[in-house]
């Protein structure tokens, strides 16, 4: 659980806390810590949700509200997977806190670079799918892993390695296109220089 909410808290944090604390309240979800399912965590967390719902479908809002989350989703990352050990030794509540929070920084750097990757297209309708992917996928996920911790787990963990490979390629993509745009715009700019020269 605490690898699976680290995922989840990554790619979007307030749908992670507003599935667990609805599953809690109304589904029967006993692994869930009581403070999720109360009613200020829920409008809060519903809140927020609206507004990132919003910010990450308009390309480079996404970004900006991604580099203001660097801080925010590992942190929520960490809290939870500190909630979800539960009784837990100090020590032991800490290495956990510690795996959801490292988790939870892996998986937004993977969104942030791939949204970043995005945004070098022009057209809105790939940001508005990818942000609407990302929904399902944390909420489906979180939904899961609630009832099925291990299926969840294993869920998260091809998702995150599926992520990584992708940044590596879209980057590699990137600086492909920008080599060959370089190239071509110096191209057209020698024959100006030279016979600005004669």
């Amino acid at each position: 659980m605490a690898v699976t909410t680290g995922w989840a808290s990554g790619v979007n944090a307030y749908v992670c806390v507003l599935i667990l604390g609805l599953l809690g309240r109304f589904a029967g979800a006993d692994d869930v810590p009581h403070a999720l399912t109360t009613t200020p965590v829920l409008i809060a967390a519903g809140v927020l949700f609206a507004f990132e719902f919003v910010a990450d479908k308009i390309p480079y809002v996404d970004s900006a509200w991604d580099a203001i989350s660097t801080v925010i989703r590992p942190t929520i990352g960490a809290i939870l997977a500190a909630m979800l050990s539960g009784q837990a030794s100090t020590l032991h509540q800490a290495i956990i806190a510690t795996t959801g929070g490292l988790v939870a920084l892996l998986s937004h750097t993977v969104k942030a670079s791939l949204r970043l990757a995005i945004n070098t297209s022009p057209e809105p309708v790939t940001n508005i799918a990818a942000s609407s992917g990302e929904d399902v996928a944390v909420a489906g996920v979180v939904s899961l892993a609630a009832f099925h911790p291990e299926a969840a787990l294993i869920i998260a963990g091809v998702l995150l390695i599926l992520g990584l490979i992708g940044v590596y390629f879209a980057f590699r993509f990137i600086r492909r296109g920008y080599r060959r745009f370089k190239a071509w715009r110096e191209r057209r700019t020698a024959p100006a220089t030279g016979s600005t020269a004669a």
